[in-house]
């Protein structure tokens, strides 16, 4: 018996083990539309902390390579040309919080390939329309020059790993900002059932 409950022991410091590695797995990615392009490399080391490095692939010389820390871990990135202006845009999706349940998403526009200007996706939780029954979840990709999210809902009652209220998708549109930026707008919102 006691063998048994020290394999069972050494197994389950295994199954921790590898479960803590793969949450926390360097990203490393090179995404290009033609010869222009970006490297993104994160070391996903910690939820409270990690530095997110982009290299600018085919851009004007004199550009800067964006570095800077980040709160969550890099989980995907996509490109595309969101702002239809015929230069590549760059979106970093993030997983946050505990246990990473909350997504989170950096845009860098490109400017004529000569740099790039950062913006972030709001937060669905400071939006009183959009959070009613928002618990994370959330799922994000591209669509057709949009950004889509997409996360269940929560009725009251409702456990974490268990929401009855169907889903709600948000599409967001890349547009100029009043600072001369970018933002993300909301162009639609609707619940699945």
């Amino acid at each position: 018996m006691k063998y048994i409950s020290g394999i069972l022991s050494i197994a389950l410091l295994l199954i921790m083990t590898n479960s803590s590695y793969a949450q926390s797995k360097r990203y490393d990615s090179t995404l290009k539309m033609g010869r222009v392009g970006f490297r993104v490399v994160c070391n996903n080391k910690n939820d409270d902390q990690n530095e997110l490095s982009i290299r600018l692939i085919g851009f004007d010389h004199s550009s800067r390579d964006p570095d800077f820390y980040i709160k969550g871990r890099v989980q995907k990135s996509e490109i595309d040309d969101l702002n239809n202006d015929g230069f590549p845009d760059l979106v970093v999706y993030l997983s946050t919080g505990q246990n990473g349940i909350y997504g989170a998403v950096y845009a860098f526009a490109s400017e004529q390939n000569k740099s790039v200007i950062p913006f972030a996706l709001p937060d669905v939780m400071l939006d009183g329309k959009l959070n009613p029954g928002y618990k994370g979840h959330d799922e994000f990709s591209l669509m057709e020059g949009s950004l889509m999210q997409k996360f269940p809902l929560y009725k009251p009652g409702d456990e974490q790993d268990k929401p009855t209220g169907g889903s709600r998708v948000i599409l967001y549109q890349m547009v100029k900002s009043e600072n001369g930026g970018y933002k993300f707008k909301m162009i639609q919102s609707y619940d699945v059932k």
